[in-house]
């Protein structure tokens, strides 16, 4: 990806995209995030595992290990694992979709369905389910306008946010540091939204997950193939 180019250098049509392409990217990030704080919070509440938080998961396999708890530190291991290998797919899928965000959207939403569908049935392998697809979702937006944008993980953003704002504070004016802000919401009301959905359904709520990542392969429709290549995975 090319590196943005100055303000001063942009003429009054480039600036209006630019501008336009960071809005659509930051509400696509925040219903992305969405997406992501439900799916998290169903699996955590019906599981006890985290679907997107993997540092969770590492501190909790740290501690089951030095507790001796091994068949703890092997599922907690497997979760971990199945997150990496979303993650890789997702970059694949990318890749060969020619940066489309709506195969790996879709393959997402499959997994979302049948995890949802077949949770009561067989438990662990609708986690490891949600989980590849929690890791395939990072690589439908990597960074808006320049700025990097986590998705299914927000100790990033929030770490950017603060020193950007200690920068503020000392008088540094850099741009773009309050968007950080906007993954961080969007999970916060994704895992509200989640927790009342596992309470009246159980893991079967993840195919309430399932259907709004669907609707957002059909909205990354609608978004120009250009933006999307400057949102994806490099």
């Amino acid at each position: 990806m090319l590196p943005e180019r100055p303000q001063g250098q942009r003429g009054p049509l480039t600036t209006l995209v630019y501008k336009r392409r960071g809005r659509v990217g930051l509400f696509f990030v925040a219903a992305l995030s969405v997406l992501a704080g439900m799916t998290d919070a169903i699996g955590f509440l019906a599981t006890g595992d985290f679907v997107s938080f993997m540092s969770g998961n590492t501190t909790r396999m740290a501690v089951a290990l030095g507790d001796a708890h091994w068949a703890l530190v092997a599922r907690l291991a497997l979760l971990i694992g199945a997150f990496i290998a979303g993650n890789a797919l997702g970059v694949i899928i990318a890749r060969l979709s020619a940066k489309r965000a709506w195969p790996l959207l879709a393959l997402s939403a499959a997994l979302l369905l049948g995890a949802g569908l077949w949770g009561a049935q067989a438990q662990l392998p609708a986690l490891l389910g949600a989980i590849i697809a929690m890791g395939m979702l990072n690589a439908a937006v990597e960074e808006v306008n320049g700025l990097p944008i986590g998705l299914t993980y927000v100790t990033g953003a929030l770490s950017r946010f603060g020193r950007g704002l200690g920068r503020w504070l000392m008088g540094e004016r850099r741009p773009g540091w309050r968007v950080q802000l906007v993954p961080w919401s969007g999970m916060f009301g994704g895992a509200v939204l989640g927790g009342l959905l596992e309470h009246r359904y159980g893991l079967t709520a993840l195919m309430a997950c399932g259907g709004f990542a669907l609707a957002l392969a059909i909205v990354s429709l609608l978004i120009p193939r250009r933006w999307l290549r400057r949102y994806m995975a490099k």
